[in-house]
């Protein structure tokens, strides 16, 4: 089969991994190499579907020993099949960094007779960029869940960032779709992963290689099994405080198979997902808990509202909060104040006593801070009722505005929708 036809095939089946945006890497590079790892030496660009494109990303096979039912590469499916050599995807990534189509590599790849074969396989495509091509860009690598420990020593000395996705959020769900993986197959490398990043950062020795210097991230399935908002998110809570995991991907699941144990859906759960990596962002940038933004009789996330609208509205008693008075924490709980805007104030009140005209310019979305916050002991002079019904009524009036008709679908650049000047800033800045 030639290569060409290879590419076409294998870049396909791995458009539904959605672990693979990079942030850049401490990586040392070689000297007389070529590419750069760093945070200055990757691009970011976004496809039609939402997803990274400025690695190459592709799989080095789609010829699976696995049956996993959510998988379009699953043995049991008629696909077209094809595997590349080491060589191959090395000659490919070289020849696309040096036309300017790429900054570096996302290379996954379905199960290959073994866990350790296709292992070793990945291990000989990243040397031979490392060590013969002399390639210093950024490398992202899945490892393959079952492979040996010395497999994954080797392959983390070479990349910048690893992945094992865990896929299903539940055991049980595991075993009723992925029969053939096991929860300590994919937790024990991840947590040897974790132990091995947290190790190579004590240790200072300037002759050893860096280990996995951008971290190790992982993917979640949405909407395949029965798990809730709650479960999902915890599940990701505890893999950032325990792993210390840089990422946890969110994917909406695509009904690519028919499959008695898999759910039937017109469309991908794309909202359900964006809420989850909102509220993942809360948890990482914001200070909250899952516990706080959800619980056993609010287990799901608003249909309409954020998860921090959705917050405020359920903890009303700890609104409203005077804008001149709140310490940086309490500012990020108010609804449309993010990370810049809540350090903006901090830093402008030094000077002067800030009224909503002020806050305006500095960023706050005053349409969902109006409700929430006090200047100088005032409200807002539209938001004079501070009742929770009259709150929600407007907040979910202002969001319905903006969500597309369902079925939900995820925007898309090449939408004829314009952008407002919220909207870009949002989508910068990761603000709530």
């Amino acid at each position: 089969m030639e290569i060409l036809d290879k590419l076409k095939i294998l870049a396909d089946s791995a458009k539904y991994d959605a672990s693979c945006s990079s942030s850049g890497s401490n990586r040392k590079n070689t000297n007389n190499g070529i590419g750069n790892g760093s945070v200055a030496g990757i691009c970011h660009s976004w496809g039609a579907d939402g997803r990274c494109i400025s690695l190459l990303k592709i799989l080095l096979s789609n010829c699976c020993i696995y049956d996993c039912k959510y998988c379009i590469n699953r043995c049991t499916n008629t696909v077209k099949r094809a595997t590349f050599t080491p060589q191959e995807v090395a000659d490919l990534t070289i020849n696309f960094y040096k036309r300017n189509y790429i900054e570096g590599l996302f290379l996954s790849s379905a199960i290959v007779k073994s866990p350790n074969d296709t292992m070793e396989l990945l291990v000989k495509t990243v040397s031979i960029l490392r060590n013969e091509y002399q390639f210093n860009g950024y490398i992202h690598c899945k490892s393959i869940p079952g492979c040996s420990q010395e497999l994954i020593d080797k392959l983390g000395s070479m990349v910048d960032r690893l992945s094992i996705n865990i896929e299903l959020p539940s055991n049980d769900s595991l075993k009723l779709l992925a029969p053939q993986k096991e929860k300590t197959g994919i937790l024990n490398p991840m947590t040897y992963v974790a132990n091995n990043i947290k190790q190579n950062k004590l240790d200072k020795s300037k002759f050893k290689p860096n280990f996995v210097p951008a971290g190790q991230t992982t993917q979640l399935i949405v909407g395949a099994t029965p798990e809730s908002d709650l479960k999902i998110l915890k599940l990701s809570e505890g893999l950032y405080s325990k792993l210390s995991l840089k990422r946890v991907y969110y994917s909406a699941y695509i009904s690519v198979n028919q499959d008695k144990n898999l759910p039937s859906l017109e469309a991908p759960p794309l909202l359900r997902e964006n809420r989850l990596y909102q509220a993942d962002w809360l948890l990482r940038y914001y200070g909250f808990k899952a516990d706080e933004l959800l619980d056993e009789t609010h287990p799901n996330f608003h249909s309409v509202l954020d998860p921090k609208c959705d917050w405020a509205l359920r903890n009303l008693d700890k609104f409203p909060v005077e804008i001149n008075q709140a310490d940086y924490f309490s500012l990020l709980r108010i609804p449309g104040i993010g990370v810049i805007s809540a350090k903006k104030i901090i830093r402008a009140r030094r000077d002067f006593l800030l009224d909503f005209e002020a806050l305006k310019k500095l960023g706050v979305v005053l349409k969902r801070a109006q409700y929430f916050i006090t200047c100088k002991g005032k409200y807002f002079s539209k938001a004079y009722h501070f009742e929770p019904n009259f709150i929600e009524t407007n907040l979910t009036y202002q969001e319905r505005k903006y969500l597309p008709l369902p079925p939900f679908k995820q925007l898309s650049i090449f939408d004829s929708l314009t952008p407002t000047k919220e909207d870009k800033v949002k989508c910068l800045t990761g603000s709530l």
